[in-house]
């Protein structure tokens, strides 16, 4: 698989991947800039990724126009009451954070649309069958 891409799980890699560990593939680092991939750093990468909270196009958007700026443990934070969630049973969650408010699809991991505290008090949530109040 000379420089072709192998996608793994929406991750997409170029190179060539082989059985050396990490260590073994930067050390064979080449001039011709294309450098071996160990499977298990693809594996590991994929895991991570998975586990991630993602943010969806629409709530990125709302999350910069009410500007909505999170730090990791708020992140963190976000990602125990997916967790929580789906030990529910919950598919669609609204998880409530201090002052502000995210819609979340639990399966995928994935904050749908964010709300701050000037926007909470007049909205309506539908489509939830689940809420976690941190």
């Amino acid at each position: 698989m000379d420089g072709s891409k192998i996608e793994c799980n929406r991750l997409v890699y170029s190179g060539r991947v082989s059985g050396t560990s990490q260590a073994d593939s930067l050390k064979k680092k080449g001039g011709s800039g294309i450098r071996d991939i160990g499977f298990d750093e693809i594996l590991r990468e994929a895991v991570q990724k998975e586990q991630a909270i993602k943010f969806s196009k629409h709530a990125q958007t709302r999350m910069r126009q009410r500007n909505i700026w999170l730090s990791q443990d708020e992140i963190n934070r976000i990602g125990q009451a997916i967790e929580k969630a789906r030990e529910k049973g919950v598919r669609d969650s609204l998880v409530l954070m201090g002052n502000l408010a995210f819609i979340v699809n639990v399966p995928t991991k994935t904050v749908v649309t964010a709300v701050d505290g000037e926007n909470i008090k007049e909205n309506i949530f539908t489509n939830i069958d689940g809420a976690v109040v941190l």
